[in-house]
């Protein structure tokens, strides 16, 4: 439907406005001088301040999106200036037609349909990292870290000032730095990385200064810079966010029933800059309940469900103790999985199910946490963070989440101008365990590993390689259930591994290799290799799904970033893999091949929309999978097909919308699967702004995993397995409005149900690995009792007013509402019924107000 649509749409020419001549004196290298500011300039978005009136404006930007080097529509110049503790930068935007200037209105860090102007520093100047401070003309400002030479943090938040104003040259924009915010060497001059890229989104133009271009590999690496700068300050800079917590509360007794409770917590944020460039922060008693909650999930499979960080002071510099596994493109990274993962501090007690009951706190306190962050004028970035955790204890006493230390050590060495790095890290965590919660929880998880990348011909091509180790600690009856769990399955029978009864230690290791051509021209590969083994666990303070692996994948693309006949960019790649566990078992086997592409004005009715199609062959070449009777035998795989497809429209109109589509068919045409996740978005106008979006997905799985259950007679284990018909509605309303750029209200909600029925039950039977997949299973009669049929039910509310009284200080006024039941049952009646049955469950509400005051010294 959608390539009938391209070849039969209209080719239009977009007309451009013609560009308007800038004044005064211009340089087209890739270096600007900036000029000391005796006086300070006075933020308002003009220039008729001293310190304009003589330094010298740069131009010459070039477009890179979506013609790379072409001409600009319009003009922008630019101006920098600095004193001791600021940078300055004044920034003219010309424009021909200035009621023609896109505008929107949206809280702090949520970009709108809207024109842009962003600053990239690059203070230590070692090209691989920095900062990007972006505005829109109504003052709108984002705020990212940059790592990596292109790895973009957007949680970092800034303390900077900026004015804009719109007039009849254009727009323009006023930037006051504190050099507090920024890192940078201890030394009597500085050269400082520096670019500026404007968006004109009328045009859906992107331009740079100095020359940008997508199809080379980097970010931070492509930046000019600023010269001239001395005497910068040197002193210590200090930051405190004290702030106060107010929440009231529902709780649930243990008796039944219900009370409300009023707690007022004190805690606070440190920042202190020990040198311009080593910073030490820390929190004391921190308090997260405005973030957002987690997304609703019903996990059937054998692996955790990951979620994203959320909290400010563990996303703010995440970028420094990432040490990725499993990272490669053919799954991009996806899995996330690594040596560090931040949910595990703070984590909701893990012994709940065992020790707790409905009155127990869902997450552990975090008494204090600190983290020591730096770089050396040799290019050595080092990162320390330390957190300690509280007991948490249900009605009775006993353990349900023990006292906790948990420790990581990050440095990371650049060398020939960032083009080689060298990195290192280890991970810790202690834990005060009691006889209850000994058999439960390790005593002690070390993990460690280093990572050598070199890229070489002007950054195209890169060579990574990384090892990995780890050692897990504890009693006898924990590291019994280490060994037998998701991650390892030491007990599976037919491979080479025995389960020791008596260990009280496991350790293990991961090596990764890769290379590929990420940059110039249009092709671009990488194939990697990737082995654990069988005891590696790096789940106490990281996150893996499974280990006992050794992974093979090859990609390859052919890719387009400058506009040509009907698109902006264009992608075509191709995707194989294999997997086998160290026993040389062939558990994955695939290829997959994707079409991605960014119309252009060309297209008549699909203008700017961006289409996706793809589509994989999975279990190729006799896979058998080693996962699916959780510890039991393997069980051969039946090829199976997944297309897929999606597209959205132009996001700058006031309704735009897109859906993403998934199919699949397997198990020797058994099982089949369906799903269709729409959205729309209303601008009603450039402050408020509404997003439903929607998920509607219908399975019939014939290879559910059931259940173990062993005789009692015959001490027999049977794998079970049945029929799985599965029906799952989620729902997601977002409400954003914005009084001032410093004042917001947002809504979240997301209503999710999912009902199943199991039938048609069978065992693994004694041929498992048989040709027919028939023959793989055989009649079984479940124990009475068991449950065949769930409905899952949760409706999630977030409310947050945000207002930045003054800049870096915060009030936030926060409702959460909930509500949830599982049910072993499916009354199979309309999904409308369910979501109705949603409002009749009893409410757990939390009223909370949060006030931050930022001190700067």
């Amino acid at each position: 439907m959608f390539v009938t649509a391209l070849l039969a749409a209209t080719l239009v020419a977009h007309p451009q406005e013609p560009a308007r001549a800038s004044a005064g004196p211009r340089t087209t290298s890739t270096t600007v001088t900036a000029v000391r500011a005796e006086q300070p300039p006075r933020i308002d978005g003009r220039d008729d301040d001293a310190v304009w009136q003589h330094a010298p404006k740069v131009g010459d930007f070039l477009q890179f999106q979506p013609r790379v080097d072409g001409t600009p529509s319009v003009n922008t110049e630019f101006r920098v200036a600095y004193d001791e503790h600021n940078l300055y930068v004044f920034v003219r935007m010309f424009d021909p037609h200035p009621d023609s200037i896109m505008h929107a209105l949206s809280r702090r860090d949520v970009r709108g349909p809207s024109d842009q102007i962003k600053l990239l520093i690059d203070s230590y100047h070692d090209r691989r990292s920095g900062y990007e401070l972006a505005v829109n003309p109504d003052g709108v400002k984002r705020d990212y870290s940059m790592s990596n030479d292109g790895q973009e943090d957007d949680s970092w938040d800034g303390v900077w000032d900026v004015a804009t104003t719109v007039d009849s040259l254009g727009w323009t924009a006023e930037y006051r730095v504190p050099l507090s915010q920024l890192r940078y060497a201890d030394a009597a001059e500085h050269t400082f990385g520096f670019g500026i890229w404007r968006d004109v989104e009328r045009y859906n133009e992107r331009e740079a200064w100095p020359r940008y271009s997508p199809t080379t590999n980097g970010l931070s690496s492509q930046l000019g810079q600023i010269t001239g700068l001395t005497g910068l300050s040197t002193g210590r800079r200090l930051e405190a966010i004290p702030y106060v917590v107010t929440r009231n509360a529902q709780r649930t007794l243990a008796s039944g029933g219900y009370m409300r409770g009023q707690d007022v917590t004190v805690g606070g944020d440190l920042k202190v800059g020990i040198t311009p460039n080593v910073t030490l922060d820390a929190t004391v008693n921190p308090d997260f309940g405005q973030v957002e909650a987690d997304p609703a999930v019903l996990n059937l499979s054998a692996f955790e469900t990951f979620f994203s960080e959320r909290r400010p002071f563990f996303v703010e510099g995440a970028g420094t103790y990432q040490f990725a596994l499993n990272c490669y493109i053919v799954v991009d990274c996806s899995t996330n999985e690594g040596l560090f993962y931040s949910r595990r501090i703070g984590r909701a007690p893990s012994l709940s199910g065992t020790y707790g009951d409905a009155s127990t706190p869902t997450a552990t306190p975090i008494a204090a946490a600190t983290k020591l962050t730096g770089r050396t004028g040799s290019g050595l970035v080092f990162g320390v963070l330390d957190a300690v955790t509280e007991r948490v204890h249900a009605a009775g006493n006993e353990t349900v989440e023990p006292q906790a230390n948990y420790a990581v050590v990050r440095a990371q060495q650049d060398l020939n101008q960032g083009n080689t790095s060298f990195s290192v890290i280890g991970t810790g965590v202690n834990r005060s365990l009691d006889a209850l919660s000994d058999p439960y929880l390790h005593q002690a998880a070390y993990a460690g590993g280093a990572n050598f990348r070199n890229r070489f011909h002007k950054g195209d091509y890169e060579f990574n390689a990384q090892v990995a180790a780890s050692r897990v600690e504890g009693t006898p009856a924990m590291l019994l259930r280490t060994q037998t769990n998701s991650v390892h399955y030491y007990q599976q029978p037919g491979d080479h591994l025995t389960v020791d009864s008596n260990a009280t230690s496991l350790t293990g290791h991961e090596e990764q290799v890769k290379f590929g051509k990420y940059g110039g021209g249009f092709t671009r590969f990488e194939t990697s290799v990737v082995r654990q083994s069988a005891g590696f666990d790096v789940n106490d303070l990281g996150y893996l799904r499974r280990a006992d692996l050794l992974n093979w994948s090859t990609w390859g693309a052919l890719t387009w970033q400058t506009q040509h006949w009907i698109y902006n960019w264009a992608q075509v790649n191709g995707n194989h893999w294999v997997a086998w566990n160290t026993s040389g078992a062939k558990y994955d086997h695939g290829v997959n091949f994707n079409m991605h592409m960014g119309l252009n004005d060309r297209t008549g009715f699909l203008n700017r929309w961006d289409v996706h199609l793809g589509g994989s062959l999975v279990n190729l070449a006799d896979t058998r999978c080693d996962r699916c009777t959780r510890g039991g035998p393997l069980v051969r795989e039946s090829r199976g097909f997944y297309p897929w497809g999606g597209f959205n429209s132009d996001s700058r109109k006031a309704i735009s919308y897109g859906s993403w589509f998934n199919f699949g068919w397997g198990d020797a045409g058994h099982s089949s699967s369906s799903s269709i996740s729409p959205y729309i978005t209303y601008r009603a106008s450039t402050q408020l702004t509404l997003t439903l979006s929607t998920g509607f997905s219908h399975g019939n799985d014939d290879a559910q995993w059931f259940g173990n259950f062993t005789d009692s007679t015959t001490g027999a284990t049977h794998y079970a397995f049945a029929h799985l018909k599965q029906n799952t509605v989620d729902m997601s309303v977002r409400v954003n409005y914005t009084a001032t750029p410093n004042l917001t209200f947002e809504f979240y909600g997301e209503p999710f149900v999912s009902t199943g029925t199991y039938s048609r039950v069978r065992e693994v039977s004694a041929t498992p690995d048989a040709a027919a997949y028939a023959d793989r299973f055989q009649p079984y009669t479940p124990p009475a009792g068991s449950a065949t049929a769930f409905t899952y039910s949760q409706l999630r509310t977030n409310a947050v007013v945000r207002w930045e009284y003054r800049p870096g200080s915060t009030l936030f006024v926060v409702w959460q509402h909930g509500r949830q039941d599982y049910e072993n049952q499916n009354l199979d009646r309309p999904w409308t019924s369910d979501y109705h049955d949603l409002l009749s469950l009893h409410p757990d509400n939390t009223f909370l107000i949060k006030l931050a005051y930022w001190l700067n010294r």
